[in-house]
């Protein structure tokens, strides 16, 4: 019989203290594991202990100050030290200089690595006060926004001088001042927009010319809305400003354009925009999409799975081989769901590689490729040359083609994981779509781990969501239950909304389903069965529909039903 490793460090405190048994313990140890979660933090998500006595604890067992976050305001904490990125990796923050070190705080006290890392960014020596992890989550957070709201002081003077990358450095120094003294308005009105845009959390940005009027409006939640009306005779001087910041030929308007913008806010702070250019009828329509990498909060939890739904994510994802393929529309969230798992797999032991069109956040640790057809380096290309390069984890930013899909799943099968995107509306059709491109049955059934197709439904603004009166009859329509209906209290948009949010939404939240290679399914693979027959055998097994698992986020008054219907049309 195999003895147990004995418990050490703050599971054995706890233990000791009578929180729970050794048995608990061990095995949120191993759930702790799996999950790549601190124990601590595991412990105070499935509430075996208080955030307070776990920090109370921690401090005792390993002899580190408890320091009570409530009594330092997160505007206090010292500016350009370290950033944000860091702070949000290691989930610790620097909370006072004073001389020669900085105390750092941090609710897991095992975290070696965050004080090492902070100390080689700033130089200084690190100590660590232990705080409590309910308190650290919600002083990131405001630190977070404060770093945004650091925005709204920005001065007129501040909006012509905000640092921009567009290497046009000496070009700009060779006009004369009568040429600068007439773009000051359009630089001042330009970054205002952006500015606005970044501070209203819009994913992009549209600048449209009409015959007699100049449109410009923003992405937000999913939804497009005008922001602006410029007089229409800006507006050749609108895309010549805008093609100066992303180093575009300014004489050029025939042809679209493809370019980059990247806009320095603070020391520690800046976004990147990528920017397209196409020639319309009445001049040239340019649209920017924000890559703001704080804004993506790429934590398994901040997706929107269900417990089930996670477990079966991490689960999969720490196999050692196997493909992973995400699926939706454009603008449903698949670049994230995917960051979010090469962020978890991104350790110092794996070597992980990237194809993508085009990279969107830059991970640090991640070797990311920027695919481009015109030189030949396409997907397929790319993929073959990184399995000459030793990988552990590929990601390959779409299968568009029969050559990329043979390459991913000979990856797959030859002991990597693989990492991909389909555009299809469901998680079974897409093991229809791989047949249909001319991917051997056979291959199919043995690659494949996972499926996962997913959409975004914006939040019900908790401030001002308000119940809604739906007849019982419609709601069986829709797809609840009897016994659901019995105790249902569905939520609303509020019609005018309120100051916090917009239009009584306020961010999104994702909806899937997951349909995981089991061998009943992939039997009707080989017997070239429809995606109805793995349909019909996957709910045998608990598959849930894209549908099931929206009504479910309408029943916890997380989203409307008529958001869900929108998002959702099948």
């Amino acid at each position: 019989m195999q003895t147990q490793q004995p418990l050490s460090g703050l599971a054995r405190r706890l233990v000791k203290d009578g929180i729970f048994s050794a048995e608990v313990a061990r095995d949120a140890i191993e759930k702790a594991r799996a999950a790549q979660v601190p124990f601590i933090s595991h412990i105070i998500d499935e509430r075996l202990v208080s955030p307070h006595r776990a920090a109370t604890a921690a401090s005792d067992e390993f002899g580190l100050p408890l320091f009570d976050l409530s009594c330092v305001n997160a505007s206090s904490v010292p500016q350009g030290l370290v950033s944000d990125q860091l702070i949000n990796k290691h989930h610790a923050i620097p909370l006072a200089k004073k001389e020669n070190r900085i105390f750092v705080a941090l609710s897991d006290p095992t975290n070696i690595q965050a004080l090492d890392e902070f100390k080689f960014h700033t130089g200084i020596t690190t100590e660590g006060v232990i705080v409590e992890e309910d308190k650290l989550r919600a002083f990131i957070d405001s630190f977070m926004d404060n770093q945004g709201s650091m925005l709204d002081d920005l001065s007129d003077s501040d909006l012509d001088n905000l640092e921009v990358d567009d290497g046009t450095q000496q070009k700009e120094e060779e006009q004369t001042s009568e040429d600068a003294a007439k773009d000051a308005p359009i630089v001042r009105f330009v970054n205002k927009i952006l500015l606005d845009c970044i501070k209203r959390g819009a994913s992009d940005i549209h600048f449209e010319p009409y015959e007699k009027a100049y449109r410009i409006r923003s992405r937000i939640d999913g939804i497009l809305q005008e922001i602006a009306r410029p007089p229409n005779n800006l507006s050749s001087r609108l895309s010549a400003r805008l093609k100066v910041m992303s180093q575009m030929d300014i004489s050029e308007k025939r042809m679209p354009q493809d370019g980059r913008i990247k806009m320095k806010i603070s020391k520690n702070r800046a976004i990147d925009f990528r920017v397209n250019t196409l020639p319309t009828l009445w001049g040239e329509k340019i649209v920017l999409r924000i890559l703001d990498p704080s804004s993506a909060k790429m934590g398994v939890d901040a997706l929107g799975f269900d417990p089930q739904q996670k477990e079966l994510y991490m689960g999969t994802l720490h196999k050692p081989q196997g493909m992973i393929l995400v699926t939706g529309p454009t603008g449903s969230g698949k670049t994230v769901s995917l960051y979010t798992g090469l962020n978890i797999l991104n350790t110092e032991e794996r070597n992980i590689s990237t194809a993508e069109d085009p990279v969107e956040i830059n991970l640090e640790g991640i070797n990311q490729v920027h695919v481009n057809a015109k030189v030949g380096l396409t997907f397929a290309e790319a993929l073959r040359s990184f399995l000459r390069q030793d990988p552990d984890v590929v990601m390959v930013g779409e299968i568009r083609d029969l050559e990329t899909a043979e390459i991913g799943i000979k990856a797959a099968q030859t002991g990597h994981m693989v990492l991909s995107t389909l555009h299809t509306n469901s998680a079974p059709e897409t093991l229809t779509r791989l047949r249909n491109m001319g991917v051997p049955s056979f291959n199919i059934a043995t690659s494949v781990s996972l499926i996962i197709a997913q959409r975004l439904a914006r939040r019900l603004c908790e401030s001002c969501k308000v119940p809604s009166n739906i007849p019982k009859t419609a709601l069986i329509e829709e797809g609840f239950s009897e016994e659901q209906i019995s105790n249902l209290q569905l939520f609303e948009a509020s019609s005018e909304g309120c100051p916090k949010c917009n239009k009584g939404y306020k961010g999104r939240v994702g909806i899937y389903e997951m349909l995981p290679m089991s061998q009943e399914i992939a039997e009707v693979i080989m017997n070239n069965g429809n995606s109805l027959d793995i349909i019909r055998v996957a709910k045998t097994q608990g598959f849930r529909t894209l549908r099931q698992t929206g009504l479910d986020k309408v029943a916890e008054g997380i989203t409307s039903l008529e958001e869900m219907n929108r998002v959702i049309k099948i």
